[in-house]
């Protein structure tokens, strides 16, 4: 019972668009019996990582958005979440948070050890890695190494986009700046076994009992020593996030030509798209790393409404300017566009997620109509074959 054992609080972090809130999905999604509360500490007004899992947890996720959990001066607002996923009404046995990918896990884990709850303890720091963008990340973010060398489990993630000489250098050069005896799992779209985190119950212990699972079946210190702000050092201290919603719909091409032609210092967008488009009414969730993008259909929640709603991250950007562009890629007229103008964004559906269906008038891109090699949109990477959200 968690009465008498406390209960472990992972945490969950890794750089922007590593993969954290695949892999989160996935240990909700395989569990067994184990109920999981969740804390999500999204970058951003608009909590995109928070809808994502929000459907599978119910009641037991909570979400702390505009800015990381580093950013709370004596972490009494993630105390006061924490307890309250730890009362034994819940029966949770495990937490995880999910850090914002601009925070600092040093100062996560302090708070943690710090906290005075006796029905939790401090459960691990699991840092995940995207093996396509190490080097990058790596160059542009010196802070990359700190934080491996301070956790418990490293995942690599996004192994597929390797070749084996490659991974095997990879898992090398993190295996030198973590520390010795530190597990390194490799794994492609989040998927690692839920067991290295926790244990698994039996499903006779939870069904019936408000369990996730039916659930799922239901919804089918900032400052040194020295007086030097510590914080300004933070990765996020560099980065600056804009959210966009729109009500009405948006023409795919001047999104596609926006994307095109995103500044450098752009490094994620997330979110979802509205079209509109006849034949592609489908809600659209769009996710961009560095050069890599895709989308991902699917269908909208119950009287949730048709919306835009993008979170974009990048350092070195024109806020407003990002915003007037978006604004410009609104279409007053959707139900007037012709099927092929979403091939732009078809190129970037898996075909899995896409439904081809050849009778489907417009449904994919023709095949004479390729990314061209010379395309600046052939630079954002292929499209994974079961279209996982990052």
């Amino acid at each position: 019972m968690n009465s008498v054992q406390p209960i472990p609080v992972v945490v969950l972090a890794g750089f922007l668009g590593s993969g954290k809130t695949t892999l989160l999905n996935h240990l909700l999604g395989n569990r067994g019996g184990t109920r999981i509360g969740v804390v999500v500490n999204d970058f951003g007004s608009i909590e995109i990582d928070a809808m994502s899992v929000a459907g599978q947890v119910g009641d037991s996720m909570v979400s702390l958005g505009g800015g990381c959990l580093c950013c709370a001066v004596d972490g009494s607002e993630l105390d006061a979440y924490l307890d309250k996923l730890a009362a034994p009404v819940h029966r949770i046995d495990v937490i995880v948070i999910e850090a914002s990918g601009l925070a600092e896990p040093q100062e996560m884990v302090r708070m943690l050890i710090a906290n005075e709850n006796p029905a939790i303890r401090y459960g691990g720091l699991v840092q995940v890695v995207d093996a396509a963008e190490f080097d990058r990340t790596r160059a542009a973010h010196p802070e990359t190494d700190r934080h491996l060398s301070v956790a418990d489990l490293v995942v690599l993630n996004k192994t597929d986009r390797v070749d084996p000489a490659e991974r095997a250098r990879i898992e090398g050069e993190i295996a030198s700046l973590c520390a010795p005896g530190t597990p390194l799992v490799g794994a492609d779209h989040g998927r690692i076994d839920p067991e290295l985190l926790f244990d698994r119950r039996p499903w006779t212990e939870t069904r019936g009992q408000l369990s996730f699972e039916d659930l799922i079946a239901e919804a089918a210190d900032d400052a040194g020593d020295d007086g030097h702000d510590a914080h300004a050092d933070h990765a996020h201290a560099r980065y600056e996030s804009v959210g966009f919603t729109s009500d009405q719909a948006l023409s795919p091409r001047r999104f596609i030509d926006f994307l095109d032609r995103r500044p450098a210092g752009l490094y994620r967008i997330k979110g979802f798209v509205w079209f509109g488009v006849p034949g592609h009414r489908e809600r659209y969730e769009v996710h961009a790393v560095g050069r890599f993008l895709r989308f991902v259909p699917g269908p909208w929640g119950r009287g949730e409404r048709h919306r835009t709603q993008l979170v974009l991250i990048g350092s070195g950007t024109d806020g407003p300017g990002l915003l007037r562009e978006l604004e410009a890629c609104r279409e007053e007229f959707p139900e007037q566009a012709p099927p092929e103008s979403m091939w732009g964004v078809l190129r970037y559906v898996a075909a899995a997620d896409r439904g081809d269906d050849p009778a489907a008038e417009g449904a994919t891109p023709p095949e004479d109509d390729p990314v061209a090699e010379d395309d600046p949109a052939a630079d954002y990477g292929p499209v994974p074959e079961d279209g996982t959200p990052a």
